[in-house]
């Protein structure tokens, strides 16, 4: 079988769209593990999209968590005014849909899951004094990379919506369970469409001008 995992969409249904026009028809499974919600302006569309596919599994973000909680529990200005924004304009009749997602689902010797601890692991993270117990395949700190602790692989899937490094490059991961085989993927999609219609639903400048500060591609 070959098996995307995915997450960190962020309301980006053009990246969204563009993985599954890339990957549907030579994958056999798909697993999402989180934040699906928020920063992006298509927060309900890719709900929406997410819910109508049957070889999916959908597994909680914190972003999700903070939707289901109606706040943002951090400090960080920008990230506050984005969950200001979208949540503002959330569509609570889908609440339902993302209390649904697990926690976390096993594949082959891999837990795949948001985060380890509720951390944000990057590629030069200092993990020495990470416990681990499992290889993994997470998301979270939208960077994708493959690090070994101990004798266990944690594999970050990067972010699909939202790139920490570049904004219009979309990454995850595909799996072989024959061969065990694990690749790191990505595909550029047009983030001016996604800046656009940030820009036509009035969100803030300051959320529009964090996307316009990224690099791109």
């Amino acid at each position: 079988m070959k098996i995307i995992i995915f997450g960190d969409v962020h309301g980006n249904l053009v990246a969204l769209e563009e993985l599954f026009r890339l990957e549907k028809l030579e994958t056999d499974f798909f697993i999402c593990h989180g934040d699906v919600v928020n920063y992006g302006p298509w927060t309900n569309d890719c709900i929406q999209y997410l819910k109508d596919i049957p070889n999916l599994t959908l597994l909680k973000g914190n972003h999700e968590n903070y939707f289901i909680n109606g706040e943002y529990d951090g400090t960080h200005v920008v990230a506050q005014t984005f969950f200001q924004h979208c949540y503002a304009n959330f569509d609570s009749s889908l609440i339902n849909e993302i209390q649904k997602y697990g926690e976390q689902t096993q594949l082959d010797d891999y837990t795949i899951q948001h985060t380890i601890n509720k951390q944000y692991i990057f590629a030069d993270t200092d993990i020495s004094e990470l416990v681990i117990d499992s290889n993994y395949m997470i998301g979270h700190s939208h960077q994708q990379f493959f690090r070994e602790k101990d004798t266990f692989k944690i594999y970050n899937t990067g972010s699909l919506g939202q790139n920490r490094q570049f904004i219009n490059q979309s990454c995850y991961l595909k799996y072989d369970t024959v061969t065990k085989a694990v690749e790191l993927k990505s595909y550029l999609h047009n983030i001016n469409k996604v800046i656009n219609q940030m820009k036509d639903e009035n969100y803030p400048q300051l959320c529009i001008d964090y996307y316009l500060s990224k690099k791109t591609l």
